[in-house]
């Protein structure tokens, strides 16, 4: 019996009805949360800049000719220069090279991507900041640091550089738009759940069905209200919209 009485029946109609009488406030609440997403990532938040350098990378013996071999053994290779790419020695490098003080290891690791497109020999190596001066300064020197470091460690002969770093002139971020639709349904998925549990919480007895629901019994017969009951029911109703 115990178990049974801890069973929370849940009607799908009256949970969708209940949705339904709370649209206006779960709408409303969209719109609000969405507005004020696109407020503070348009005014609030800072724009930040990526900008991008591509490497070449072949691995070969000096004064050899390419063979489909190397090609393959280069392609391999990538996911292992995106690692040095990402090492510790190479960022503490870069922030000493560009006297980056207010940066450590872990702050320029934060800012920093490292593609490695499949099937390709293309390191592509990314870097963001609030400066878009100073995001391409960080590519590049992150590129040429690098690049020694791997010549040093896999015993290359030389790196490449497809793509140097320059300036962006737009923001990669933040997406206003994402922003505010991710804002906005978060808000209203916020009011519709807090409908839902002032609903699973009310255990209050509505009607003759309720009983029958939550108490286990049959009514007899229904009272109906009196005139003064009726009267008062009707005054506060009309108090109710006076006061909205």
């Amino acid at each position: 019996m115990g178990n049974r009485d801890d069973i929370i029946e849940i009607n799908l109609g009256e949970l969708f009805a209940v949705l339904l009488s709370r649209a206006f406030l779960i709408i409303s609440a969209g719109i609000f949360f969405g507005l004020a997403g696109l407020f503070i990532s348009k005014f609030v938040l800072h724009p930040v800049f990526d900008s991008t350098t591509k490497i070449y990378i072949l691995n070969k013996e000096e004064n050899q000719t390419v063979t489909y071999s190397d090609v393959q053994i280069s392609t391999q290779l990538t996911q292992d220069y995106a690692e040095l790419i990402k090492s510790r020695y190479v960022l503490e490098e870069v922030i000493q090279r560009l006297n980056l003080v207010d940066m450590d290891y872990e702050d320029l690791s934060g800012v920093l991507r490292v593609d490695t497109p499949s099937d390709t020999r293309i390191v592509a190596i990314t870097a963001r900041d609030e400066d878009p001066l100073m995001a391409m300064q960080i590519a590049n020197c992150i590129r040429e640091v690098a690049s020694e470091h791997i010549e040093s460690v896999m015993d290359i002969d030389a790196i490449n550089v497809a793509e140097t770093a320059n300036v962006p002139t737009q923001k990669s971020g933040p997406s206003v738009a994402r922003w505010a639709v991710i804002s906005g349904f978060l808000g209203a998925v916020a009011v519709a759940f807090f409908a839902i549990l002032e609903y699973l919480l009310d255990d209050t007895i509505k009607s003759n069905d309720d009983v029958e629901r939550y108490l286990g019994l049959s009514t007899l017969a229904l009272v109906p209200l009196t005139v003064e009951e009726t009267d008062k029911k009707k005054s506060k109703k009309k108090n109710t919209k006076k006061n909205k």
